[in-house]
This record gives structure tokens, C-alpha cells and sequence, in this order.
């Protein structure tokens, strides 16, 4: 019986995929790397893949145990980076459907599967308005520290969607 493989359905979907393999996984290689993700059912060519991981800021770094092994740096994309902040900027564009408000909650509505990785995002910019986020599979839920501060989030989320 052979396996069936998909397509993923947004890159987004497919970058969330490969950051989760990577903080789960100890991966030593973009052939592991593409491996593991066909056995997640998407398919990704080496030239796909390598970009996905440039602009996830994935890296190679050595293992307490010698071994190379990818990693994501925090530097590069860590919190209030200005790296951070245009990567939420570019994926505000491509993946906030839409932005409500309702006291300190702002409800955020993505493509399917997107919405873990657009909260994990929003989190490494690190605003000090947001105390944080829950997502879901096309939902996140970003909490104000400031009580009426939702709409103030949406709306700063919508600003960069629309730049």
C-alpha cells in the first residue's frame, strides 16, 4: 500500500509544518527535513524547502551531542527584532482574512491550518500591548494587557495587513 501525498495547502501551512518538525524533531538535514514532511503528506522540492528555511531563520547549529541539527534562531526573528516585525507585516498580507474586536480580545481569522503559525508570529515580535495569543486551526485570539485594548491590536494588525 502506498501512501498518498498532498500538496500543501498554503505555504504558510507548509513553513508551519517544517518549524514544528524542527522544535520537535532533532533534523539533520534538508533530506531528513523532506523526508518528515512527506510523511506529514507534503511534498516540497529541495529549492522550496531551502527558502522555507531561510525565511523561517532555520539553521544548523551543532547538538550537545556533536551532531549538526536545525534550529531556529531567536536572533534573527526574536522579540522586537525589526526582522520580527516585517515578517509579521508580510504575513499580516497574506494570511489575515479578517480582525474583530471585543474589550481586551482581538479575534483573528486566517486560512486553514495558518493559525498557529501566524500566533507564533504575532508572539516573536513580543508588543508589549499583547499579553498573548491562543490559536486554533484558522482562528487566533490575541489578549490585550490593556482591558478596552482589543480593537487598538486588531487595528494595528489590519494597518500592517493593508501596507
Amino acid at each position: 500500500m502506498t501512501a498518498t501525498v498532498k500538496a500543501p495547502l498554503t505555504k504558510s501551512a507548509r513553513q508551519s509544518r517544517i518549524a514544528e518538525l524542527i522544535e520537535r524533531e532533532t533534523i539533520g538535514s534538508q533530506t531528513e527535513l523532506a523526508a518528515r514532511l512527506i510523511d506529514s503528506g507534503i511534498a516540497v522540492s529541495q529549492g522550496t524547502l531551502s527558502k522555507d528555511l531561510l525565511e523561517l531563520g532555520a539553521v544548523r547549529v551543532r547538538t550537545t551531542s556533536g551532531q549538526f541539527a536545525y534550529a531556529l534562531v531567536a536572533g534573527e526573528h526574536g522579540p522586537g527584532s525589526p526582522a520580527a516585525e516585517a515578517r509579521l507585516a508580510r504575513l499580516c498580507g497574506e494570511l489575515l482574512l479578517s480582525a474583530e474586536a471585543s474589550a481586551n480580545l482581538a479575534v483573528l481569522h486566517t486560512p486553514p491550518g495558518a493559525a498557529q503559525f501566524f500566533a507564533s508570529a504575532i508572539d516573536k515580535v513580543g508588543w508589549r500591548t499583547i499579553l498573548g495569543t491562543i490559536a486554533g486551526d484558522d482562528t487566533v485570539v490575541v489578549i490585550s494587557r490593556d482591558p478596552s485594548g482589543g480593537a487598538a491590536v486588531a487595528d494595528s494588525l489590519l494597518n500592517l495587513h493593508a501596507n
